[in-house]
């Protein structure tokens, strides 16, 4: 006779835990560095009126390319997107837990989630993963959305122990992170436009892949593009592979004549 949670995954903890990503064991004889798939590189770019996130399309096991077209940047509610780095199959399936959460919670109490609320239910579910990330198995989402009430796009990183920190103007995560964040200290403007910040993004995956080999660049020979998506005050948007195609054959094109892309002015 207990009243039923707003948050499904207390409810699965409470009925059948063992469905909880946190709760798988690591399988017998499996090393996780070198034999389980692992995503890289995001990055996330704020703009006046929403936010831009991206992330290339490769997955590494150890150094073997264990797949070219992963997606890893996904639709979370309609304001607000998550990408994960980390273990793509642990974090493959966080995301899908963290999209019913949201959509369980709106269902439950007839409201959405504030940004906030959605980022500490995701801190909560990071949390629930430590035993596996301890294990080498870590999961670390980027998260990103339109806030309502501020009328602003937001953006939060992760720790693999849960910590949740809000990021201002933009963030990367992953092995290309280092680079990735070089180049978006060098490109962004507080005034950039949606396409803008999406162009910044494309340049940004293609320095990290330059100096990161678990990092995959645009693969023009078989049309692999990177996933990128806006959120706005009209939703969340994945940009059409056109698009993005067009923007990252334009960063390819420039980069013959300039291979280490567009410069910031020193004045």
């Amino acid at each position: 006779m207990s009243p039923d949670t707003s948050s499904f995954t207390e409810f699965l903890g409470a009925y059948s835990p063992e469905l909880l990503p946190g709760r798988r064991g690591l399988p017998a004889g499996v090393t996780a560095g070198e034999e389980i798939p692992h995503g890289t590189t995001i990055v996330a770019v704020s703009f006046p009126g929403g936010v831009v996130m991206a992330g290339d399309r490769r997955a590494t096991a150890g150094n073997v390319i264990a797949q070219r077209d992963i997606e890893k940047v996904f639709r979370a509610d309609e304001f607000s997107a998550i990408a994960i780095a980390g273990t793509a199959g642990l974090g493959i399936e966080m995301v899908r837990l963290f999209q019913v959460e949201l959509e369980h919670y709106e269902k439950r109490e007839g409201r959405t989630l504030s940004i906030e609320g959605k980022a500490n239910r995701l801190a909560t579910m990071v949390r629930q993963n430590l035993g596996l990330a301890m294990q080498g198995l870590a999961v670390v989402p980027l998260f990103a959305g339109f806030d309502e009430e501020r009328s602003e796009g937001r953006i939060f990183s992760y720790d693999p122990a849960g910590g949740r920190y809000e990021e201002r103007e933009f963030h990367s995560i992953g092995s290309g992170s280092v680079f990735a964040r070089g180049s978006l200290k060098k490109l962004f403007r507080a005034d950039l436009s949606a396409a803008d910040a999406a162009l910044v993004c494309v340049q940004a995956l293609y320095d990290a892949a330059d100096d990161d080999s678990a990092t995959g660049g645009p693969d023009l020979a078989r049309g692999i593009f990177p996933v990128v998506a806006t959120v706005t005050a009209e939703g969340y948007r994945r940009l059409g592979e056109d698009e993005v195609g067009a923007v990252a054959r334009a960063v390819v094109e420039e980069r013959y004549d300039s291979p280490g892309g567009p410069t910031a002015p020193l004045r």
